[in-house]
Protein backbone atom coordinates (compact mmCIF):
# COMPACT_ATOMS: atom_id res chain seq x y z
CA UNK A 1 0.00 0.00 0.00
CA UNK A 2 1.14 3.30 -0.89
CA UNK A 3 0.99 5.79 2.20
CA UNK A 4 -0.08 9.37 2.47
CA UNK A 5 0.48 11.85 5.15
CA UNK A 6 -2.45 14.15 5.89
CA UNK A 7 -2.80 15.68 8.84
CA UNK A 8 -6.05 18.65 9.55
CA UNK A 9 -3.29 20.99 10.55
CA UNK A 10 -2.03 21.32 7.14
CA UNK A 11 -4.69 23.18 6.12
CA UNK A 12 -4.56 25.21 9.32
CA UNK A 13 -5.26 28.73 8.11
CA UNK A 14 -2.75 31.29 7.38
CA UNK A 15 -2.82 35.01 8.36
CA UNK A 16 -5.27 36.78 6.08
CA UNK A 17 -3.87 37.26 2.48
CA UNK A 18 -2.48 33.69 2.57
CA UNK A 19 -5.35 31.76 3.09
CA UNK A 20 -6.24 30.93 -0.64
CA UNK A 21 -3.04 28.45 -1.66
CA UNK A 22 -4.60 26.68 1.92
CA UNK A 23 -7.63 25.37 0.49
CA UNK A 24 -5.66 22.88 -1.25
CA UNK A 25 -4.52 20.81 1.39
CA UNK A 26 -7.92 19.93 2.19
CA UNK A 27 -8.97 19.48 -1.72
CA UNK A 28 -5.94 17.32 -2.56
CA UNK A 29 -7.02 13.85 -0.86
CA UNK A 30 -10.40 14.78 -0.99
CA UNK A 31 -10.09 14.72 -4.94
CA UNK A 32 -7.94 11.84 -5.03
CA UNK A 33 -10.54 10.04 -2.91
CA UNK A 34 -13.40 11.41 -5.07
CA UNK A 35 -12.14 9.43 -8.18
CA UNK A 36 -10.93 6.29 -6.92
CA UNK A 37 -6.86 6.94 -6.99
CA UNK A 38 -6.92 6.24 -3.21
CA UNK A 39 -8.82 5.08 -0.27
CA UNK A 40 -8.98 6.78 2.91
CA UNK A 41 -6.92 4.38 4.84
CA UNK A 42 -3.75 4.98 2.89
CA UNK A 43 -3.82 8.11 4.57
CA UNK A 44 -2.07 8.53 7.75
CA UNK A 45 -1.81 11.42 10.01
CA UNK A 46 1.80 12.57 11.38
CA UNK A 47 2.31 12.99 15.20
CA UNK A 48 5.00 15.66 16.53
CA UNK A 49 8.68 15.45 16.03
CA UNK A 50 11.57 14.80 18.60
CA UNK A 51 13.11 18.33 19.06
CA UNK A 52 16.82 16.05 18.67
CA UNK A 53 15.68 15.27 15.25
CA UNK A 54 14.41 18.85 13.88
CA UNK A 55 17.98 19.07 15.48
CA UNK A 56 19.90 17.15 13.07
CA UNK A 57 19.33 19.90 10.48
CA UNK A 58 18.52 23.00 12.06
CA UNK A 59 20.54 25.33 14.61
CA UNK A 60 19.54 24.80 17.99
CA UNK A 61 19.80 28.32 18.84
CA UNK A 62 17.02 28.75 15.57
CA UNK A 63 14.94 26.09 16.95
CA UNK A 64 14.76 27.05 20.72
CA UNK A 65 13.12 30.79 19.29
CA UNK A 66 10.99 29.03 16.74
CA UNK A 67 9.81 27.00 19.98
CA UNK A 68 10.15 29.64 22.57
CA UNK A 69 8.16 32.56 20.15
CA UNK A 70 11.63 34.56 21.14
CA UNK A 71 12.48 34.95 17.01
CA UNK A 72 13.59 38.48 15.98
CA UNK A 73 10.76 40.69 14.39
CA UNK A 74 13.04 40.81 11.43
CA UNK A 75 13.51 37.00 11.30
CA UNK A 76 9.59 37.03 11.27
CA UNK A 77 9.20 39.14 8.23
CA UNK A 78 11.88 37.15 6.42
CA UNK A 79 9.48 34.06 7.14
CA UNK A 80 6.45 36.14 5.52
CA UNK A 81 3.92 36.00 8.77
CA UNK A 82 4.06 36.28 12.61
CA UNK A 83 4.85 32.77 14.87
CA UNK A 84 2.18 30.86 16.41
CA UNK A 85 1.80 27.90 18.34
CA UNK A 86 -0.20 26.48 15.39
CA UNK A 87 1.61 27.83 12.64
CA UNK A 88 4.51 25.99 14.40
CA UNK A 89 2.64 22.78 15.80
CA UNK A 90 1.91 22.35 11.46
CA UNK A 91 5.39 22.89 10.40
CA UNK A 92 6.07 20.04 13.18
CA UNK A 93 3.80 17.72 11.51
CA UNK A 94 4.73 18.01 8.19
CA UNK A 95 8.10 17.36 9.00
CA UNK A 96 7.62 14.61 10.78
CA UNK A 97 4.99 12.94 7.53
CA UNK A 98 7.87 13.25 5.40
CA UNK A 99 9.93 11.24 7.67
CA UNK A 100 7.28 8.36 7.99
CA UNK A 101 7.11 8.73 4.65
CA UNK A 102 10.40 8.00 3.88
CA UNK A 103 10.28 5.06 5.77
CA UNK A 104 6.81 3.78 4.23
CA UNK A 105 9.00 4.72 0.51
CA UNK A 106 11.36 2.38 1.94
CA UNK A 107 9.06 -0.34 1.71
CA UNK A 108 6.84 0.54 -1.22
CA UNK A 109 8.91 2.46 -3.25
CA UNK A 110 6.89 5.72 -3.34
CA UNK A 111 5.22 7.34 -0.33
CA UNK A 112 3.74 11.27 -0.33
CA UNK A 113 3.35 14.09 1.86
CA UNK A 114 0.20 16.23 0.63
CA UNK A 115 2.28 19.27 2.24
CA UNK A 116 5.70 20.03 2.81
CA UNK A 117 8.65 20.87 0.12
CA UNK A 118 9.47 23.85 2.44
CA UNK A 119 13.14 24.21 1.28
CA UNK A 120 13.66 27.82 1.84
CA UNK A 121 14.36 26.91 5.36
CA UNK A 122 18.14 27.02 6.17
CA UNK A 123 19.83 25.71 9.07
CA UNK A 124 19.29 29.11 11.13
CA UNK A 125 16.65 30.93 9.32
CA UNK A 126 12.99 30.37 8.00
CA UNK A 127 11.94 32.19 4.97
CA UNK A 128 9.25 32.38 2.11
CA UNK A 129 6.36 30.91 4.66
CA UNK A 130 9.04 27.85 5.61
CA UNK A 131 10.06 27.48 9.24
CA UNK A 132 11.45 24.09 9.24
CA UNK A 133 12.50 22.23 5.89
CA UNK A 134 10.77 18.80 5.61
CA UNK A 135 12.91 17.12 3.26
CA UNK A 136 16.59 18.34 4.98
CA UNK A 137 15.13 16.94 8.09
CA UNK A 138 14.28 13.68 6.91
CA UNK A 139 17.20 13.44 4.86
CA UNK A 140 19.06 14.12 7.97
CA UNK A 141 17.21 11.31 9.79
CA UNK A 142 17.65 9.08 7.02
CA UNK A 143 21.16 9.29 7.46
CA UNK A 144 22.05 8.79 11.25
CA UNK A 145 19.57 6.01 11.09
CA UNK A 146 21.68 3.63 8.86
CA UNK A 147 18.54 3.88 6.39
CA UNK A 148 20.33 5.48 3.62
CA UNK A 149 23.78 5.96 2.79
CA UNK A 150 23.82 8.74 -0.28
CA UNK A 151 20.74 10.65 -1.15
CA UNK A 152 19.39 12.75 -3.85
CA UNK A 153 17.17 15.69 -3.81
CA UNK A 154 15.36 16.61 -6.59
CA UNK A 155 13.74 20.06 -6.43
CA UNK A 156 11.64 21.11 -9.43
CA UNK A 157 9.59 23.68 -7.84
CA UNK A 158 9.74 27.31 -9.80
CA UNK A 159 11.66 28.29 -6.51
CA UNK A 160 15.38 27.52 -5.84
CA UNK A 161 15.77 25.14 -2.85
CA UNK A 162 17.96 27.51 -1.47
CA UNK A 163 17.23 26.28 2.42
CA UNK A 164 17.57 22.68 1.88
CA UNK A 165 21.62 23.63 -1.07
CA UNK A 166 22.49 25.43 2.54
CA UNK A 167 22.00 22.79 4.79
CA UNK A 168 24.18 20.49 2.64
CA UNK A 169 26.33 22.65 1.57
CA UNK A 170 29.26 20.39 3.16
CA UNK A 171 27.12 17.20 3.50
CA UNK A 172 28.71 14.39 0.31
CA UNK A 173 26.94 11.98 1.06
CA UNK A 174 23.23 14.43 -0.71
CA UNK A 175 23.14 15.64 -3.53
CA UNK A 176 20.79 18.57 -4.22
CA UNK A 177 19.41 19.00 -7.66
CA UNK A 178 16.94 22.21 -8.30
CA UNK A 179 15.94 23.47 -11.37
CA UNK A 180 14.05 26.78 -11.03
CA UNK A 181 13.35 30.62 -12.36
CA UNK A 182 16.48 31.95 -12.96
CA UNK A 183 14.36 35.63 -11.76
CA UNK A 184 12.28 34.31 -9.09
CA UNK A 185 12.33 34.41 -4.99
CA UNK A 186 14.75 33.93 -3.61
CA UNK A 187 17.02 36.39 -4.96
CA UNK A 188 20.32 35.75 -3.23
CA UNK A 189 20.81 31.84 -4.49
CA UNK A 190 22.33 29.62 -2.52
CA UNK A 191 24.93 27.01 -4.14
CA UNK A 192 23.41 23.64 -4.92
CA UNK A 193 24.74 20.60 -5.59
CA UNK A 194 23.71 21.15 -9.17
CA UNK A 195 21.68 24.19 -10.28
CA UNK A 196 19.87 24.82 -13.56
CA UNK A 197 18.31 28.10 -14.25
CA UNK A 198 15.48 28.72 -16.20
CA UNK A 199 14.21 32.10 -17.90
CA UNK A 200 10.94 33.63 -17.70
CA UNK A 201 8.35 32.25 -19.98
CA UNK A 202 10.38 28.61 -20.21
CA UNK A 203 7.35 26.38 -21.77
CA UNK A 204 7.78 22.35 -22.01
CA UNK A 205 9.72 21.28 -24.72
CA UNK A 206 12.82 23.42 -23.07
CA UNK A 207 11.88 21.95 -19.83
CA UNK A 208 10.99 18.30 -20.11
CA UNK A 209 14.61 18.74 -22.54
CA UNK A 210 16.68 19.82 -19.37
CA UNK A 211 15.33 17.52 -16.75
CA UNK A 212 15.98 14.62 -19.48
CA UNK A 213 19.33 16.00 -19.79
CA UNK A 214 19.88 16.37 -16.44
CA UNK A 215 19.16 12.81 -14.74
CA UNK A 216 21.47 10.78 -16.07
CA UNK A 217 23.81 12.51 -14.16
CA UNK A 218 22.10 12.48 -10.90
CA UNK A 219 22.12 8.90 -11.27
CA UNK A 220 25.65 8.76 -12.14
CA UNK A 221 26.08 9.89 -7.67
CA UNK A 222 24.53 6.46 -7.10
CA UNK A 223 22.28 7.73 -4.14
CA UNK A 224 19.94 5.16 -2.74
CA UNK A 225 17.12 6.67 -1.72
CA UNK A 226 15.52 10.09 -3.39
CA UNK A 227 13.42 13.16 -2.17
CA UNK A 228 11.45 14.78 -4.64
CA UNK A 229 9.82 18.45 -4.44
CA UNK A 230 6.92 18.31 -7.19
CA UNK A 231 6.15 22.23 -6.68
CA UNK A 232 2.97 22.85 -9.21
CA UNK A 233 4.35 26.50 -9.72
CA UNK A 234 5.59 25.83 -12.61
CA UNK A 235 2.22 26.22 -14.51
CA UNK A 236 1.91 28.78 -17.00
CA UNK A 237 -1.13 29.48 -14.85
CA UNK A 238 1.14 30.30 -11.66
CA UNK A 239 0.21 33.94 -10.29
CA UNK A 240 3.99 33.85 -8.86
CA UNK A 241 5.82 31.22 -10.89
CA UNK A 242 6.92 33.30 -14.57
CA UNK A 243 7.39 30.01 -16.09
CA UNK A 244 4.98 28.35 -18.54
CA UNK A 245 4.78 24.48 -18.26
CA UNK A 246 1.04 23.53 -19.45
CA UNK A 247 -0.58 20.58 -16.88
CA UNK A 248 0.44 18.08 -19.87
CA UNK A 249 4.13 19.26 -19.47
CA UNK A 250 4.01 19.25 -15.61
CA UNK A 251 2.76 16.30 -15.55
CA UNK A 252 5.28 14.47 -17.98
CA UNK A 253 7.87 16.14 -15.18
CA UNK A 254 6.56 14.22 -12.97
CA UNK A 255 6.58 10.83 -14.87
CA UNK A 256 10.08 11.69 -15.86
CA UNK A 257 11.54 11.56 -12.66
CA UNK A 258 9.58 8.77 -10.79
CA UNK A 259 9.97 6.63 -13.77
CA UNK A 260 13.70 7.22 -13.58
CA UNK A 261 13.15 6.41 -9.82
CA UNK A 262 11.35 3.32 -10.29
CA UNK A 263 13.93 2.32 -12.91
CA UNK A 264 16.94 2.70 -10.89
CA UNK A 265 15.26 1.10 -8.05
CA UNK A 266 15.10 4.31 -5.93
CA UNK A 267 12.85 4.71 -3.12
CA UNK A 268 11.36 8.32 -3.19
CA UNK A 269 9.19 10.36 -1.09
CA UNK A 270 7.38 13.44 -2.53
CA UNK A 271 6.21 15.98 -1.30
CA UNK A 272 4.13 18.33 -2.99
CA UNK A 273 5.71 22.45 -2.81
CA UNK A 274 4.26 25.70 -3.99
CA UNK A 275 1.19 26.22 -6.36
CA UNK A 276 -0.67 29.96 -6.57
CA UNK A 277 -3.17 29.52 -9.78
CA UNK A 278 -5.43 31.89 -9.75
CA UNK A 279 -7.96 28.71 -10.06
CA UNK A 280 -7.96 26.42 -7.23
CA UNK A 281 -8.78 23.91 -9.97
CA UNK A 282 -6.07 24.28 -11.58
CA UNK A 283 -3.65 23.68 -8.71
CA UNK A 284 -5.27 20.71 -7.04
CA UNK A 285 -5.57 18.90 -10.56
CA UNK A 286 -2.10 19.33 -11.19
CA UNK A 287 -1.10 17.94 -7.50
CA UNK A 288 -3.49 15.55 -7.88
CA UNK A 289 -1.47 14.51 -11.69
CA UNK A 290 1.31 13.77 -9.30
CA UNK A 291 -0.20 11.03 -7.09
CA UNK A 292 -1.63 9.48 -10.13
CA UNK A 293 1.27 9.13 -12.07
CA UNK A 294 3.20 7.73 -8.82
CA UNK A 295 0.55 5.43 -8.25
CA UNK A 296 0.46 3.91 -11.95
CA UNK A 297 4.43 3.87 -11.82
CA UNK A 298 4.78 2.16 -8.61
CA UNK A 299 1.71 -0.35 -8.34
Amino acid sequence: MVNIAWHPMFAHPLPEGHRFPMLKYELIPQQLIHEGVITADQLFAPELLDEEIICLAHDETYWSQLRDFTLPDREQRRIGFPLSAQLLEREIRIAKGTIDGAIYALKSGIAFNVAGGTHHAGSNWGEGFCLLNDQAIAAKYLLSSGLASRILIIDLDVHQGNGTAEIFENEERVFTFSMHGDKNFPFRKERSSLDISLADGTGDVEFLNKLQVALPLLLAQQPDFVFYLSGVDVLESDRLGKLALSKVGCKERDRLVLQFCKDNKLPVQVSMGGGYSTEIRDIVDAHCNTFKIGLDIFS
